[in-house]
């Protein structure tokens, strides 16, 4: 059975949509529901990077990859003050802006014109294609999801049931 491009071009947008917005943000999502607020701060060294400085650096990072490089939309971000923050924002405030940021960047790439893929977006790191931008976002995004299950791991010294 031949695929062509548009096929995947529609399957990569579509799997990228469900990782973000279900997958990622379920996981996230059950962390913080079992994480209390100084949890939520806690860093086991002060080079670390605590569960509240991951939720705000994903925000920041995802909407100046697809929100700003492939949506076209203002690019706001002010990265270390994400790593700054020393909280507490409240667990609640938290979620509120990752779902707001995730259900920004799934109206980005449900409207992404898919034969536009291939095409090159200038961000920090120069020219680049929009597939680029988008992978490179999941990734980033998979890896701090990870990131922050293992520390649930570590605060709440217990398995951390993810479904």
């Amino acid at each position: 059975m031949a695929t062509d491009s548009s096929s995947i071009a529609n399957a990569f947008i579509e799997s990228s949509r469900r990782n973000l917005s279900n997958s990622y943000l379920t996981r996230i999502r059950r962390c913080l529901e079992l994480l209390n607020d100084e949890d939520i701060w806690w860093r086991a060294h002060e080079t670390d990077n605590s569960v509240g400085n991951i939720v705000l650096h994903l925000c920041g990072s995802v909407r100046q990859q697809i929100v700003s490089a492939i949506g076209g939309a203002e690019s706001v971000r002010d990265r270390p003050k994400e790593f700054a923050e020393r909280g507490p924002i409240p667990k609640s405030d938290l979620l509120k802006l990752l779902e707001g940021t995730l259900q920004e960047v799934d109206r980005v790439l449900a409207s992404f014109d898919k034969p536009l893929l291939m095409t090159e977006r200038t961000t920090q790191r120069g020219p680049v294609t929009c597939f680029e931008i988008i992978f490179g976002a999941l990734r980033h995004f998979a890896e701090h999801t990870g990131q922050i299950v293992y520390i649930t791991k570590l605060r709440k010294g217990t398995e951390v049931k993810l479904n």
